[in-house]
């Protein structure tokens, strides 16, 4: 018998739970026992603070004084007070009382133990609640932790699979079939999904498989999927997370997610990067031949370095407009007035360009540069540019149907000297006829009129690129 009624914790630290149709049954049977007119059943949490989870006979304002009170104090209510302790594994967690204000005497042996096996009872239906709402909270960060999971994989577009190799059964969320350009389902057969795999992969693949199968248990791959145009590109990854005695795999985890843009993207960086090597080699081949070209006819060498500087500027403003187009042709008009700005006065513009802008494969963009280049060069040494009232216009057409079409470009000067042909041609007019040898069927006319110089430039072409202002 425990006459503790958590006193230290006083009056104004008790509260009324809410009630609770399983304790009233334990108060009611408690004071029915002992034949008395009150019983409260108590508990007490870590900081002491009491909460009236039943009471029976009194009300809870009569409950938290007899509680809070000692027991045979003055101000003591109730003058039979019989508290039995609730005792959970490892700690006392509250009481039975039983009140009653009339002195009686203690109970005998027998009552006492039922009165001990009730608040025992209570004990036990403690331990069940809380273990009932530790299970829940565990079931709720389960399914929080699914949630999670489960939003983690769509945000991430992964799609992820269970297999049972011993049954060939593969568990998955939706996206797997979508991915596999399947059907939808959440149950394939393993095989099903091999068969999906691109033939060229798939002797690849199956030997990964194998191979963590029989015991490395990773297991990471890429393969393409059949039918797809372009062809979709799947990385795999998973693992073997159980086996059985003998080893022998019993369960896969892994998951699958598209890469095909970086698939992509690989390939067009490979792709560049032979181009690079290409244009490195034939650049390579074109600088030395501008170098001893133009040490052949040049008279000093101040004028070879003046002119053989120039020609690798031209080159290279070419060479840096297809590196930002990743070598895949230049527009007419961003490289016509990339290599001419440096000729025109941008207060008072005396060279005009006029044309459908047009795009350039890259041997034609270096040809046409250096065309440019020269023609400008001339221009500002000996022709129209050479005066404050000349003028140059460029200019160009598209002309034929499709698959013969040919762009046809007009170089004009107005304004300048007279113009009278050269006794003998120098380098650059020599470069102004050559620099489209690579391309086929290019022609470049170079002729000098007394009004003014006059090229005509004309090659294959393709489709016109978009139309700029």
């Amino acid at each position: 018998m425990v006459d503790n009624t958590q006193g230290d914790a006083g009056v104004g630290s008790t509260f009324e739970a809410p009630g609770d149709a399983d304790f009233d049954r334990l108060t009611s049977l408690a004071a029915a026992l002992l034949h008395a007119p009150a019983a409260v059943l108590a508990l007490a949490d870590q900081a002491g603070v009491l909460s009236f989870h039943s009471h029976f006979g009194i009300d809870a304002d009569q409950a938290a004084t007899a509680i809070a009170t000692e027991p045979g104090s003055p101000a003591a209510a109730f003058a039979f007070h019989l508290a039995v302790p609730i005792v959970v594994p490892g700690r006392e967690v509250g009481s039975l009382v039983v009140l009653d204000r009339e002195q009686r005497s203690a109970p005998d042996p027998a009552q006492l133990r039922q009165l001990e096996a009730l608040a025992s009872l209570a004990a036990s239906l403690i331990m069940l609640r809380d273990s009932s709402l530790a299970g829940a909270r565990a079931e709720a960060a389960l399914v929080h932790a699914e949630t999670r999971r489960a939003v983690a994989l769509q945000a991430a577009a992964l799609a992820s699979w269970v297999w049972d190799p011993r049954t060939g059964v593969v568990e998955c969320d939706t996206l797997l079939p979508e991915l596999f350009n399947m059907p939808p389902a959440t149950r394939m057969r393993a095989r099903d999904i091999v068969v999906a795999i691109d033939r060229r992969d798939i002797d690849k693949t199956r030997k990964m498989f194998r191979e963590a199968l029989e015991g490395s248990d990773d297991y990471s791959g890429e393969y393409r999927i059949k039918g797809t145009h372009p062809p979709r590109w799947l990385a795999a990854r998973g693992r073997v997370v159980e086996r059985d005695a003998e080893g022998r795999p019993t369960l896969v985890f892994g998951v699958n997610y598209d890469i095909t843009e970086r698939r992509h993207a690989e390939e067009r960086q490979r792709l560049l990067l032979r181009e690079i090597n290409h244009r490195v080699k034939n650049t390579l081949a074109t600088v030395q031949a501008l170098a001893s070209q133009t040490v052949r006819y040049a008279r000093e060498p101040r004028e070879f370095l003046d002119a053989f500087s120039q020609r690798l500027r031209a080159l290279g403003l070419a060479h840096g407009l297809l590196s930002e187009y990743e070598w895949r042709g230049i527009g007419i008009r961003d490289l016509a007035r990339l290599e001419l700005s440096p000729f025109d006065d941008t207060d008072a513009p005396r060279i005009s360009i006029v044309g459908q802008d047009a795009l350039l494969t890259p041997d034609q963009a270096l040809g046409f540069a250096l065309i440019l280049h020269e023609l400008a060069s001339n221009a500002l040494k000996y022709g129209a540019l050479s005066v404050p009232r000349g003028k140059v216009s460029l200019s160009w057409t598209i002309k034929g149907g499709k698959g013969a079409k040919r762009l046809n470009l007009e170089w004009m000067e107005s304004g300048g000297p007279e113009v009278s042909p050269p006794e003998h041609h120098g380098f650059g007019s020599i470069l102004i006829r050559r620099s489209l040898a690579k391309v086929i069927s290019s022609e470049v006319r170079h002729e000098f009129h007394p009004e003014g110089v006059r090229a005509e430039i004309s090659m294959p072409f393709g489709e016109p690129a978009e139309s700029t202002p």
